[in-house]
């Protein structure tokens, strides 16, 4: 079973290592690549009822890439 992160697109931990791995460094690079945090029900299907953008960021900047801002679905 794969691990997921951004709920409402079904985009696993995974594909989002392998978009970092093959150089996305925003998070909009990590939208492109995958269309996780593009939609707006993370809050209500996450377990853990928030949005995906903060798992993807933290992702980002443990692996030196950041970028200070959330998707639209945190607004």
């Amino acid at each position: 079973m794969k691990e997921l992160v951004c709920y409402c697109k079904n985009v696993s931990k995974t594909e989002i290592e392998t978009a970092i791995s093959e150089g996305a460094k925003t998070l909009k690079d990590i939208q492109k690549a995958t269309g996780a945090c593009t939609g707006n029900q993370c809050k209500e299907l996450n377990p853990n009822k928030r949005c995906c953008s903060v798992e993807i960021l933290v992702m980002l900047n443990s692996s030196g890439n950041g970028e200070p801002k959330h998707c639209s679905c945190c607004a």
